[in-house]
């Protein structure tokens, strides 16, 4: 074997241990930074594939970081206390009702945001809510956990929500307005029946009454956007101002497919989206856009570009030709084999490398394997299910899981990973199942005489 082959197959494994590990707390993006360089030295990645690369990644990223910037407008305006308020009045003393309310809202700031946005931003808020309301540790947990995998999960019903899928989206050559075309109505179906498993689940540990009320407003100490509460006159001008600046962050999500339908690139509408709320916030706090340079995560940019760099050197000394050889029988077969198939394989190869580079690997490989436009789509949409739900089996399946163990450890609710995969291991292969099933007579019903001329 090749040294540069050994080199870049190691600097892989000891790059995404020390991403699941994070000693000391390092930020993801130094060791994968640092792999990439090593196997940029080696050889396995040239300057002509750096290009490349970037090419790929540029449009997620810049829809991504603008997003991102929304959200951190937002909480200037003091939108997540009001969300955590309204919450609590929703529910009207329900327990059960709150339970449904908390999916709702994680499914919600998904579709609107972005996966690890969603459980960055809204698990503070739930900590709070259910530690204002005296909840104990074990009637805290349904809520907390259920909320993480539909936050999770909600990735899939568009690719927008994800910055891995949104690569993969490029790599396939597949526009957003399609993938969504294709993907909504399953993988919210699925998102339905993995809420419903989750309650059943739950049912006798839900309390059965809530407080309506909760006692504090401001957001922890550890919530990442740092929030500066605003007042904004009395309650009903207050909820006036919110739902505006809801029904503007809707529109911009929309005008996102709108632009992928028209072939208008999806990143120059995120783009103009966040720079009118920046306008808008600019003018009612007077707070200038230049906060957004010290409070954006830029590091998300230079770690999904050094993680591709290192998918990338994978690629080059041959994994996906290997891998090609090992897949080329699922896909061959029936589409329904196809999918389920596709979405089990990139199910465990996610749990067992996290989610990120097993969907990078599954979707370079099925771009070599010079499958039809039907299989190709259907085993691309397969992987994603299998990357965004069937991940969550184990904690280590997604950053976003391992991020929200941290959270909740931190606002003092316990949770072990026993306790998690007691849950996951009940809820998380019927859904993926039946999701991957769900796909397939979709896509075939709305698709399959069109994409096979």
């Amino acid at each position: 074997m090749q040294p540069m082959v050994w080199i870049t197959i190691l600097s892989f494994l000891v790059t995404l241990g020390l991403i699941l590990w994070r000693p000391r707390g390092i930020n993801e993006a130094i060791p994968a930074t640092i792999g990439a360089i090593i196997v940029i030295l080696s050889g396995s990645v040239s300057l002509t594939d750096l290009g490349i690369i970037a090419e790929t990644i540029s449009g997620a990223a810049i829809t991504i970081m603008a997003t991102i910037v929304m959200a951190i407008v937002l909480e200037s305006f003091g939108f997540f206390n009001w969300v955590a308020e309204k919450l609590a009045e929703k529910a009207n003393g329900s327990g059960i009702r709150l339970f449904w309310y908390v999916n709702l809202l994680c499914f919600l700031m998904t579709l609107f945001f972005n996966n690890d946005g969603s459980i960055l931003i809204t698990t503070p808020i739930l900590v709070m809510l259910l530690n204002n309301m005296g909840l104990k540790n074990h009637q805290k947990i349904p809520y907390l956990l259920s909320g993480a995998l539909i936050a999770t999960a909600s990735s899939a019903p568009i690719g927008v929500s994800n910055i891995v899928n949104l690569i993969a989206l490029k790599i396939v050559h597949m526009s957003l307005y399609l993938h969504t075309a294709m993907m909504f109505v399953p993988a919210t179906l699925g998102l339905l029946l993995l809420t419903w498993l989750l309650f059943l689940r739950f049912r006798k540990v839900l309390p059965k009454t809530v407080p309506t009320k909760i006692t504090g407003r401001s957001l922890p100490s550890y919530h990442p956007l740092k929030p500066s509460p605003l007042k904004h006159g009395t309650e009903k001008e207050r909820s006036r101002f919110m739902r505006n600046v809801l029904l503007f962050v809707f529109s911009v999500r929309v005008s996102l497919f709108v632009a992928s339908f028209l072939s208008i690139p999806v990143s120059l509408m995120a783009v103009i989206g966040s720079l009118v709320l920046l306008g808008w916030r600019w003018a009612y706090l007077k707070i200038s856009p230049t906060d957004m340079l010290k409070k954006t995560p830029w590091y998300i940019i230079v770690f999904a570009f050094s993680m591709y760099v290192i998918i990338y050197g994978l690629n080059n000394i041959g994994l996906t030709d290997w891998l090609i050889q090992f897949m080329r029988p699922m896909v061959s077969g029936s589409l329904l084999n196809a999918s389920v198939m596709m979405g089990a394989l990139l199910s465990v190869l996610s749990n067992i490398f996290n989610n990120h580079p097993a969907l990078m690997v599954g979707t370079l490989t099925l771009m070599n394997m010079k499958l039809s436009l039907l299989e190709l789509k259907i085993a691309y949409l397969a992987n994603v299910i299998g990357s965004d739900m069937g991940s969550l089996l184990l904690p280590m399946g997604t950053l976003a899981t391992l991020m929200w163990m941290h959270i909740v450890r931190k606002g003092k609710v316990m949770i072990s990973w026993w306790q998690y995969i007691k849950i996951t291991i009940v809820v998380i292969p019927p859904a993926t199942l039946f999701t991957l099933v769900v796909l397939y007579y979709w896509v075939y019903w709305l698709f399959g005489g069109v994409l096979q001329r």
